[in-house]
C-alpha cells in the first residue's frame, strides 16, 4: 500500500528542485563572491530556494529615494516652516510622528533617535531620509534600519547615549582612551520596532 505522505513529500522535493534550477539559472547573471560564500550544502533546497529568491529580489529591486516609495511620494513641509513657538512645537511633533508611521508603514525603523530632539529628528528625516536612494524591496520581510546616531561617522554619540559597558569596554581597548562619560538621553522614545 502506498504512503501519500512519502508521495508528497517526493512530489514536494520534486518541485523544490525545479524552482531551485529555475532561481539558480535567474540569479547567474548576478553572481558575485558573495554568493558563493554561502554554504548552501548545510541548507535544504526548500531554504536555498529561499536564499535564492531574497537574492534575487533584492538584486532586481529598483533603487529609489525613500520619499518615492509612496504614492503619492511623501512630502513633508521644511522644518523651517513650523514657527519657534508652542504651537509650531506641537504641530511639528505631530507631523513628526505621523512621518514615523508612515515610515514604519515601509518598514523603516529608526534607531538611536533619543539623543535628538524633535526638531533635530523631523531635520533628519527631512534632510538625511526622505532623500536617501534605497533599495526598495516588495514584500519582504526585512526592515530597513536608519541609525540616527551616525554611529559610523561620529562614535560619540553613540558611546554617550547608547553604547554598552562591554561596548564601550571594547572602544577604549581599542583607541586607547575612554570614551565620552556616559549620559541618560534627553529625549526618550516608544518608536515602532520591527517585531522579534
Amino acid at each position: 500500500m502506498e504512503n501519500p505522505e512519502a508521495n508528497s513529500f517526493q512530489f514536494d522535493e520534486v518541485d523544490h528542485l525545479l524552482r531551485n534550477a529555475e532561481l539558480r539559472d535567474q540569479i547567474e547573471p548576478y553572481v558575485d563572491e558573495s554568493i558563493c560564500r554561502v554554504n548552501v550544502q548545510s541548507l535544504s533546497t526548500a531554504k536555498e530556494n529561499e536564499f535564492l529568491a531574497s537574492m534575487l529580489a533584492w538584486e532586481r529591486a529598483p533603487v529609489l529615494p525613500i520619499q518615492a516609495w509612496f504614492d503619492p511620494p511623501l512630502s513633508i513641509p521644511r522644518p523651517a516652516d513650523f514657527c519657534m513657538d508652542l504651537e509650531g512645537a506641537d504641530t511639528l511633533h505631530q507631523v513628526l510622528w505621523e512621518t514615523i508611521y508612515r515610515l514604519f508603514e515601509k518598514r523603516i525603523v529608526l534607531e538611536f533617535t533619543d539623543h535628538l530632539s524633535d526638531r533635530e529628528l523631523y531635520q533628519v528625516i527631512f534632510r538625511d531620509i526622505l532623500p536617501s536612494e534605497e533599495k526598495k524591496m516588495e514584500d519582504s520581510q526585512s526592515y530597513l534600519h536608519w541609525d540616527c546616531a551616525d554611529a559610523t561617522r561620529n562614535p560619540e554619540i553613540y558611546l554617550r547615549y547608547y553604547a554598552s559597558d562591554e561596548e564601550r569596554e571594547e572602544w577604549e581597548q581599542e583607541y586607547g582612551h575612554p570614551p565620552p562619560e556616559r549620559t541618560r538621553a534627553p529625549f526618550l522614545r516608544q518608536l515602532p520596532k520591527k517585531p522579534l
